[in-house]
């Protein structure tokens, strides 16, 4: 009897094909700990639901997850208070920067959703509430998911973005004016912060990706969430993941995903397999030019989507 068909063949396949990119964009420079990274470097990694994992490139070499992390917080702070978290942050996709103040002031102070900066400082404040430790208990999620005990904060990284971190201080007071921040304001920052600093690899983060892929359910066999919160998450990450690029994601790639400014995408088959691409030039959306198409041809190659 055969063995099943592998992954491995479609990843050499698209790596071959980034291999001839031209233009993979420019590393995000108003991070200085990013700046210098190599645009050229490419890593993709495809984590089926048993845990079995796929490769190629630079698919075991840590990165800055940055907003990539921005999915695990949403879970976890589900898990622990469910709705009441749709209280404070919205659904609907912002159509502006990550990191925009605009439609802060005239929606009362309520972040339009979860991924945008305003919405993520709201979901780690209200995580850090509910833990103690917002930081530490999602350092301490992918470690548990990922099966690596070495994920660690760089805090290099997290010191030069709380030194060029005015932008998001001024979201953070804004929404405390409103009162839609618990902690205070310096204290969410620093978690905030570590939290985007978190470095993983290809692989460590298809498998962290895996409970939504298993509708729920996290790499030991326990639930995360219910069937409904990670249909909520996938739908979240599908119409609000690649900041406001969204639209043009669903259309080439047609998968729930989440891109980060460290050059990292995940990426969700639900009931299939998760995935998760670095390469760390941006468009000037904000995310991976060679890691959206990668995951544009891995859908045409495999006929794996949503749609």
């Amino acid at each position: 009897m055969s063995s099943p068909p592998t992954f491995q063949p479609v990843l050499d396949r698209i790596a071959a094909e980034i291999d001839k990119m031209p233009d993979r964009g420019h590393p995000a420079d108003y991070i200085p700990a990013l700046a210098a990274c190599d645009p050229r470097r490419f890593g993709m990694a495809v984590a089926e639901l048993d845990g079995t994992v796929y490769g190629v490139g630079d698919w075991r070499r840590p990165f800055s997850t940055q907003s990539l992390t921005k999915v695990f917080t949403l879970a976890l702070d589900l898990a622990h208070e469910a709705d009441e978290l749709w209280e404070h942050v919205g659904r609907e996709p912002s159509g502006n920067p990550f990191n925009s103040l605009v439609q802060l002031e005239y929606e009362n102070g309520i972040p339009r959703n979860p991924f945008i900066n305003a919405g993520a400082l709201v979901v780690t404040d209200r995580l850090h509430t509910q833990t103690g430790e917002a930081a530490g208990t999602l350092l301490d999620f992918l470690r548990a998911e990922s099966g690596n005990e070495n994920l660690a904060i760089n805090q290099d990284v997290a010191a030069s973005e709380s030194a060029h971190g005015d932008r998001n201080a001024a979201l953070g007071h804004f929404m405390a004016s409103y009162g839609n921040i618990g902690n205070p304001v310096p204290v969410l920052l620093d978690e905030y912060f570590r939290q985007c600093s978190i470095e993983a690899s290809c692989a460590d983060l298809a498998l962290a990706t895996g409970f939504l892929a298993r509708h729920g359910i996290r790499a030991d066999g326990t639930r995360l969430l219910t069937m409904s919160q990670a249909k909520e998450v996938n739908a979240v990450m599908l119409t609000c993941g690649t900041y406001d690029a969204a639209g043009e994601f669903a259309y080439r790639v047609g998968l729930p995903g989440k891109s980060g400014v460290g050059g990292g995408v995940i990426a969700v088959v639900p009931g299939r397999c998760t995935l998760c691409v670095w390469s760390p030039g941006l468009d000037g959306h904000g995310n991976s030019v060679a890691g959206v198409t990668a995951l544009d041809r891995f859908t045409t190659i495999t006929g794996l989507s949503v749609f």
